[in-house]
């Protein structure tokens, strides 16, 4: 599938026109310099369709499909790069002898190929964060459906999601309690980044194939598997960790892919979204499995880009909620003072809200709120810490120096804002 890549910052007021899956020009062909073909030995002087022609006459023709999945890779070399460019050569192979085929017949061949490979079906490696055989399985589809148009790719997604029973599965872990499927979760999660959206090169093939798998589903349950594909996992065994965002402030490094997929879906080339789809989405991930703290949503914000920031507080301001509005710029307040992010940011981001209410009395009901939860929020960790009795790992004392430094910062900023707008200063 060929997309003309899209930008990295979404735009909120236009769209792009959106350009043909086919803009790349001639649909089916790679630079086969760069596609090595080391692997078929003297061999790889034939064209490709003439030695294909070569194999049906003999036996083993699955002496193509190299398993060392679980062989660790010569020293110096990329973790593997080897049996990653053998698969890349195999997709061009197939890709090109089964050019005049119908998109159906030429999925139903492939998949008759690579049957008799375990490790390339969902549930088919009994170690599969330790295989590389679903890396390889994705990278020869990239090289395969290089250039197909979105019809063609609709089809190919629909052979996958039925092949591999994704719908039952999925089915199963987003209705169920959250972590009590986690093996299933953890291969799911695996064959949907490894196959499915770790290998384009463009962002508008991401957006396509991650749109393909969401869009089926309800919101509640399209965020439940957008934190089991994106969510922070355990450094031990891979498995989803559901209590990250509940039980204290998180890292970036634990928000950051969930903040990528964000921004890919609210891209101008994910077209089948809306600003309040994503948003909408946004704020249902914020109680998966259960209410996130503020910070941890203010720091999803805040990686998540200026455009979806802006837009999600927007809506509170439209809707009325000013003091949801107004917790959630103190805590992107505390979290620029604690992750070392410019103050002035959340200054020009709470004036450019401002301008969305449409009364004088709403915005100055706003910033009243404002000026309150940073009043009752430092109250209440000051009683915190003079109440005492806290272990060697509480951070009550360390909140109250953040939350203190990120007030002062922030009505600092307020003030050079003020002063440089006064027409008395110099």
């Amino acid at each position: 599938m060929s997309c003309s890549a899209g930008s990295s910052h979404a735009s909120i007021p236009s769209h792009k026109p959106r350009r043909s899956r086919r803009s790349r020009g001639c649909w089916d062909t790679l630079d086969t310099d760069s596609q090595s073909l080391s692997a078929l030995g003297h061999f790889q002087t034939l064209p490709l369709e003439i030695f294909h022609m070569v194999l049906k006459y003999l036996s083993g023709t699955r002496r193509l499909l190299l398993q060392d999945f679980h062989n660790l890779e010569l020293p110096g070399r990329r973790e593997g790069a080897s049996i990653l460019e053998h698969y890349k050569s195999l997709g061009l192979l197939l890709k090109r002898c089964t050019l005049l085929l119908p998109t159906r017949d030429r999925l139903k061949y492939v998949h008759k190929v690579l049957s008799e490979v375990s490790c390339f079906k969902l549930s088919g490696c009994a170690s599969p964060l330790h295989c590389l055989g679903l890396k390889c399985y994705g990278v020869f589809l990239q090289i395969l459906t290089a250039g197909w148009d979105e019809l063609e790719c609709h089809r190919v997604f629909n052979f996958l999601w039925e092949l591999s029973s994704l719908a039952r599965k999925v089915q199963t872990v987003v209705s169920s309690r959250a972590g009590s499927a986690r093996k299933l979760e953890l291969r799911i999660r695996l064959y949907c980044r490894r196959v499915l959206l770790n290998h384009w090169i463009h962002r508008s093939d991401s957006a396509f194939w991650l749109t393909r798998i969401l869009k089926p589903w309800p919101i509640v349950n399209q965020a439940r598997l957008l934190y089991i594909i994106f969510g922070p996992v355990s450094s031990l065994d891979g498995h989803v960790v559901w209590q990250k965002m509940i039980e204290g402030p998180t890292d970036e490094s634990s928000l950051k892919g969930l903040a990528e997929a964000i921004k890919l879906l609210y891209d101008t080339e994910a077209r089948e979204w809306t600003a309040d789809d994503v948003i909408s989405l946004v704020d249902e991930l914020s109680v998966v499995p259960q209410e996130w703290l503020m910070e941890n949503n203010a720091r999803l914000l805040l990686l998540s880009g200026n455009n979806i920031c802006f837009t999600f507080m927007a809506s509170k301001a439209v809707n009325g909620r000013a003091v949801e509005l107004a917790r959630l710029v103190v805590f992107m307040a505390l979290v620029c003072e604690k992750d070392l992010y410019c103050m002035d940011w959340v200054v020009k981001m709470m004036q450019k809200v401002c301008r969305v209410f449409s009364t004088p009395w709403e915005r100055n009901n706003f910033l009243q709120c404002l000026e309150n939860t940073f009043a009752h929020m430092l109250m209440d960790m000051l009683q915190a810490v003079l109440a005492g009795g806290h272990d060697e790992e509480d951070n009550t004392f360390l909140n109250l120096f953040h939350l203190v430094n990120a007030q002062a910062n922030f009505h600092k900023e307020i003030l050079f804002l003020a002063m440089r707008s006064s027409p008395n200063t110099t």
